[in-house]
């Protein structure tokens, strides 16, 4: 798919990977929406891309689809979906207070992997009626998983199992959508240079980039967006997680 002039939406785009790939798309031309919770963060980052702002609650089902009515009023319907929203309460299933808590386990999964559903089903709808393009694609939706699926570390009970469903979540739902020409593609992560990963100590993010074999770094916002670039624009990847990580495999703390 050529990305330029096309609607693009991007769930968690205030800050982090998501305001990379955000920035990154309308770079490329691409007329972007940006969903987030945070009001400040999302208009500020909307203002400076010259995209489209809506602050809505990924995982709740009437605030995704008044967040999708905005964007086919302002840019039309989207034929891509960058998925980043996603959030991380760490703790061990059985702490030293007891049992975790299970609203906490229960949140973490609503807005990583239920939340990830809604928006996907929503854009879905609106891609299904678009005109198709070349090969009869209408649309791309793009998840964000984590390497954390594969190898979850001690305390991450609920992360790791968030981010595992969203890769078997990956197959069965670009074989359903494959009717209507949209697929979808998983990226994983592993150590993303972002602003809050480079507020840590020196000494600790050396520690994390030791563990990468190579490149022996951090990856960068920008490798991530580009990997995204290439999913939108490669029309024969789909059905597939991706990891981007430089060999990392997670210890188990």
């Amino acid at each position: 798919m050529e990305i330029t002039g096309q609607s693009a939406v991007v769930t968690g785009g205030g800050s982090g990977i998501g305001a990379g790939i955000a920035a990154y798309l309308a770079k490329l031309g691409a007329k972007v929406t940006v969903i987030d919770v945070d009001r400040a963060k999302v208009e500020a980052v909307a203002q400076a891309i010259g995209g489209h702002a809506v602050v809505a609650d990924i995982a709740d089902g009437p605030g995704g689809e008044a967040a999708f009515k905005s964007v086919r009023e302002r840019f039309g319907a989207a034929r891509i979906l960058v998925n980043v929203a996603g959030i991380l309460i760490p703790g061990r299933i059985l702490g030293k207070d007891g049992p975790l808590p299970l609203e906490k386990f229960r949140k973490v999964i609503d807005v990583n992997l239920v939340g990830t559903f809604n928006m996907m089903r929503l854009a879905a709808a609106d891609m299904a009626g678009l005109a198709p393009l070349a090969d009869g694609e209408r649309g791309v939706i793009i998840a964000t998983s984590s390497i954390a699926a594969y190898e979850g570390q001690i305390g991450q009970a609920a992360y790791a199992a968030s981010k595992a469903g969203l890769v078997g979540l990956t197959l069965p739902a670009a074989r359903d959508l494959a009717r209507s020409g949209i697929r979808v593609v998983t990226i994983a992560p592993g150590l993303v240079a972002t602003p809050m990963m480079l507020t840590l100590p020196p000494d600790i993010q050396k520690s994390l980039t030791d563990a990468v074999p190579f490149p022996n770094r951090l990856v960068t916002q920008d490798e991530v967006a580009r990997l995204c670039q290439h999913v939108i624009e490669n029309v024969a990847l789909n059905g597939e997680v991706i990891r981007l990580d430089g060999a990392l495999r997670l210890a188990a703390k």
